[in-house]
């Protein structure tokens, strides 16, 4: 069979469909044969070409689960003795890691029935090998096996975390790092238990070294694990993060305002501090980051013009509005006065993007600090008031939305204000844009809803805009009139 099932391999990797096809449907009635594992193995190590050695692999390991009853016990023996070297002594990276994936699923079956007591002590050894691809191996292999065999790590679980926590500071090799820093991702998705998770706590500034570095060199993909990382620790009931938080914080922030990065990478950066503002809020108020995460989040709602519809639900401006409400709601008089001060000063910016974030924040944080909205109103207003009248559209609905969010959060103070508020709303409802319009009708209804004979002297304009929007304007408009 080797002979045959060497050609076949040959034939599958070419590029003729025909030919390759052909090659597929032998492989697979050969498949059926539990002697196909020892002729996959024998190619895994003896192939001239890497491609065949990889493709060995990859059969291997969609094979090995059907067979490995079948195989005696010498057989059995042939195997792992064979994928121990192909991981060891392959010289072909791809290759290493298909060999490493057949060992995971060997792994589930052999080591439970105590068929390979040394495997564990090998890859413990391997992590301090010399070669740097022994350490990366030993590394992607502990990732792999907590998906198989994860309870069989639990009596060695210190001595994991000693060596993942070393190899995340491999000052020799970038590419140990990165493999330490999946296998992190991988071990504390795999442990429950509260006295095992605090320990990862001494992992964050390995992480965050590790997540920099892969930054740097453009792998964004390896990066984001740091964020899935900080993700499981913020949601742990255990007081995780400890002094930890300023530096998680510092580094998302860098992330989530570089421009330069993938709008998914920034938007993990993001989620982060929202989970943060949401379950660890208390602790960004001890360490005083509440100021310092304002300072970038403001500024992010300015980047609203710069997103493609496909990139909507991860857009920046959306992800950062959603952070500052939820500070808002949890620590009010810690946000206010940063939010109104950003408000104040970007409501005069040259930039109508800028402009239209002075109003849209205010509007965001009208829920969460109602009570200080209530006592500021009058210099509030002045603010979102005069956007209405601004040249730029996005200004003037983002004004539109920000009124209706005062309607909905701030009664019965904001009803005091309506000699100077619902004129500027009549007035919005004959705007060029639909956009503005729609907004408005949504801030005159929140408005009205609470008003009493106040609103007597304004009903004889408002029906008369009413009913020229019903006669004369698009379906949406005359639903939402």
């Amino acid at each position: 069979m080797a002979q045959s099932l060497e050609l076949l391999l040959i034939q599958f990797l070419m590029p003729d469909n025909d030919a390759r096809r052909q090659a597929e449907d032998q492989i697979k009635r050969l498949a059926k044969d539990p002697q196909v594992i020892p002729a996959l193995v024998h190619h895994l190590r003896t192939a001239k070409t890497p491609n065949v050695r990889q493709l060995a692999a990859v059969l291997l390991r969609k094979k090995i689960t059907g067979h490995w009853a079948k195989l005696s016990p010498q057989l059995r023996q042939l195997v792992k003795q064979s994928l121990i070297e192909s991981i060891t002594l392959e010289h072909s990276p791809p290759v290493r890691r298909a060999s490493a994936n057949v060992v995971s699923v060997v792994a589930k079956y052999a080591v439970p029935a105590g068929e390979w007591p040394d495997l564990l002590p090998f890859l413990f050894q391997c992590s301090q090998s010399a070669q740097e691809d022994h350490r990366e191996v030993s590394l992607i292999l502990f990732s792999l096996l907590t998906e198989t065999i994860g309870d069989t790590f639990r009596p060695h679980f210190a001595d994991l975390q000693n060596l993942l926590l070393k190899c995340l500071q491999d000052e020799t090799s970038s590419r140990v790092r990165v493999a330490a820093l999946k296998a992190v991702g991988s071990f504390l998705e795999f442990t429950h238990d509260a006295n095992e998770v605090v320990r990862f706590r001494d992992f964050i500034p390995g992480i965050l070294h590790a997540a920099r570095q892969c930054l740097a060199s453009g792998e964004e993909d390896v990066a984001v694990i740091a964020f899935e990382i900080f993700d499981e620790l913020i949601e742990s009931p255990a007081p995780l993060l400890g002094d930890s938080v300023k530096s998680i914080v510092q580094f998302s922030l860098e992330v989530s305002s570089n421009q330069n990065l993938d709008v998914s990478t920034r938007h993990q950066a993001v989620q982060i501090i929202s989970w943060l503002a949401k379950y660890k809020y208390n602790s960004l108020k001890k360490h005083k980051l509440v100021m310092p995460i304002l300072q970038v989040m403001c500024p992010l709602l300015a980047e609203s013009g710069n997103r493609d519809d496909d990139d909507d639900d991860l857009a920046p401006d959306r992800a950062a509005a959603e952070v500052i409400d939820t500070m808002a709601l949890n620590l009010p008089k810690q946000v206010f006065p940063p939010v109104f001060e950003f408000a104040s000063i970007s409501s005069q910016n040259a930039d109508p993007k800028y402009r239209e974030a002075a109003v849209t924040t205010l509007g965001v944080i009208s829920e969460g600090c109602l009570d200080l909205m209530k006592d500021n109103l009058k210099p509030v207003l002045h603010i979102v008031l005069g956007s209405l009248r601004d040249p730029e559209q996005m200004v003037r609905g983002a004004a539109s939305f920000a009124l209706g969010q005062f309607a909905e959060h701030l009664q019965p103070e904001i009803i005091s204000h309506y000699e100077s508020v619902l004129p500027c709303i009549l007035n919005a409802l004959e705007d060029a844009s639909d956009e503005v319009k729609e907004k408005s009708y949504y801030a005159l209804a929140a408005f009205c809803e609470n008003m009493g004979d106040e609103i007597l002297p304004f009903i004889d304009p408002l029906m008369n805009k009413l009913l020229a929007a019903l006669q004369n304007s698009p379906r949406n408009l005359q639903e939402t009139c």
